[in-house]
């Protein structure tokens, strides 16, 4: 009986110490949250391309109800016209219909200043956010926009100054919104970029913040520089002053911390999209011998690139393996006109080459280390993403190694366009993770895309009927099933070709 009642006695106890335990971790826990419910790749509302949240959907009643975002101007569909003036009466209602769209969402800027709740300010970013990527499409949404410009930048300045207790998703938010109006508003733009330029350094010099905050800052800053700035700003101000401080970012320590991986790797991509608006001659001139010679900014962030590719970080190794790929572009692209520079042997062998230069056994170390990733099998890493970085570092290895110059082509409703530079693929990589859901739209659109890729877009599918569409451009289509045909026929080919050796005649080939 004696030995009953210490049990019953001990057992509260012991049930208390563990309630007392589980707080202790609540605790422990609670600093690294900030960076938890923030997405990494820069993703700003759902859909297949972002990564899910808990906080950060239209989940929320209330405010913005009313405006329903899952709708577009895809509305020509329906009708079954034949081309024509039927075609042109559709495009000029969807036309009208996203600047409605456009103008009732920008008419929310207004009232988030007063709104006390930030999940609710937060909700209203993610309108203002499709609404600008995917309604202010073409001269008509770019005037839209600027009217409730100056709205929109003391909504988006009070969040991401943390008024009103805002929480980190919604400063994540408020940098997104600004990234996006850069690109609508054009080029030619000083007066966005001085705007702009001063909070934003704080933002990402604050290292209190949380990482995803200070990154998306980062890349707004960004964006507003190679869309917005020009020749024009005071030192400073200017697009080198922000390369400076993406260069101290990619560092290991700032600023008396160590800096997270995925804001070094934000760092270099920045860096990389600015460098694209300089002369190859600026990035990547000079041999390190000579001191009358100029030494491009890319030269000397070699050594830091190198250390990033061997980091454990896979977003850090392809940030610095793509910033090789440009430097080593610029390099080769020194001294040679449009007819040796289709040929490999005279880029490689002419000027441009590091043969006899300070960093020749530098670069033959990074070939190496990046020839190594296009094939590297380690246990450590899942399949998926051993195949993203093999195919990845492949591309690069072709430029470093090969001196092979890269293609990608980017298909939409009125066409395709094919680059065939790293300075093309990075600026509109960084475009098409601003703009995300409206990159399609935009690039048909915006006449600035349109200046900085050099080429002329036409929305030809709002000239097909619904019929015509299925026929030519579904994956039901002819087309498709012949693409289908041919794809399957390939596969077939390089599996018996592997194996080849388990037959005599080789007739399966």
């Amino acid at each position: 009986m004696v030995n009953n009642g210490r049990d019953k006695k001990t057992t509260p106890q012991r049930r208390k110490n563990k309630k007392k335990d589980k707080n202790n971790n609540a605790d422990d826990d609670a600093a690294a949250m900030k960076d938890m419910d923030l997405p990494d790749d820069f993703s700003i509302f759902g859909g297949a391309s972002s990564m899910g949240s808990s906080n950060m959907g239209f989940d929320d009643g209330g405010l913005y109800d009313d405006y329903n975002d899952d709708g577009g101007d895809g509305n020509d569909d329906d009708a079954g016209g034949d081309g024509g003036a039927e075609a042109i009466d559709r495009a000029e209602d969807a036309a009208m219909n996203r600047a409605a769209r456009l103008a009732d969402a920008l008419s929310l800027a207004s009232t988030l200043s007063s709104e006390k709740r930030s999940t609710k300010r937060e909700g209203g970013y993610r309108v203002l956010f499709k609404a600008i990527t995917q309604h202010a499409a073409g001269e008509g949404g770019q005037e839209v926009l600027e009217s409730h410009w100056s709205s929109i930048w003391e909504a988006c300045l009070s969040s991401i100054q943390g008024r009103g207790n805002a929480k980190p998703s919604e400063q994540y938010a408020a940098c997104r919104v600004l990234e996006a109006c850069s690109v609508v508003l054009g080029e030619d733009r000083d007066d966005v970029v001085e705007t702009i330029n001063g909070p934003l350094t704080k933002i990402v010099n604050a290292t209190g913040r949380a990482t995803q905050v200070r990154s998306a800052a980062l890349r707004c800053l960004a964006m507003v520089h190679f869309i917005c700035g020009t020749d024009c700003l005071e030192e400073g101000e200017d697009c080198g002053s922000v390369m400076d401080l993406c260069e101290k970012v990619g560092n290991e320590n700032y600023r008396g911390e160590v800096v997270s991986p995925l804001l070094r790797a934000t760092a270099l991509d920045c860096w990389s999209l600015l460098s694209t608006t300089f002369h190859d001659g600026h990035i990547a001139a000079g041999d390190g011998f000579d001191d009358d010679t100029g030494l491009g900014r890319g030269l000397q962030l070699l050594p830091l690139l190198a250390s990033c590719l061997d980091s454990s970080e896979a977003g850090l190794r392809r940030s610095a393996g793509e910033c090789v790929s440009l430097i080593h572009e610029c390099r080769l692209n020194l001294g040679l006109d449009g007819e040796e520079a289709d040929n490999t042997t005279e880029r490689r062998f002419r000027r441009g080459s590091w043969d006899g230069s300070e960093w020749e056994v530098l670069m033959d170390e990074v070939k190496q280390r990046i020839a190594e990733l296009s094939v590297e099998s380690s246990h450590h890493m899942s399949k998926q993403a051993k195949k993203q970085q093999r195919a990845t570092f492949r591309d690069f290895m072709n430029t470093i190694v090969d001196d092979e110059s890269p293609e990608e082509i980017v298909n939409w409703r009125g066409g395709k366009l094919t680059l065939n530079s790293w300075k093309e693929i990075i600026q509109l990589n960084f475009v098409r993770h601003c703009l995300q859901g409206g990159f399609q739209i935009q690039l048909m659109y915006n006449d600035t895309l349109h200046g900085v890729f050099g080429a002329t877009f036409n929305a030809s599918g709002t000239s097909l009927s619904q019929l015509e569409k299925r026929l030519f451009m579904s994956k039901t289509s002819e087309a498709s099933k012949a693409a289908d045909k041919a794809m399957t026929k390939q596969r077939r080919t390089r599996t018996n070709v592997k194996n080849h050796f388990l037959t005599a005649d080789g007739e399966d080939i």
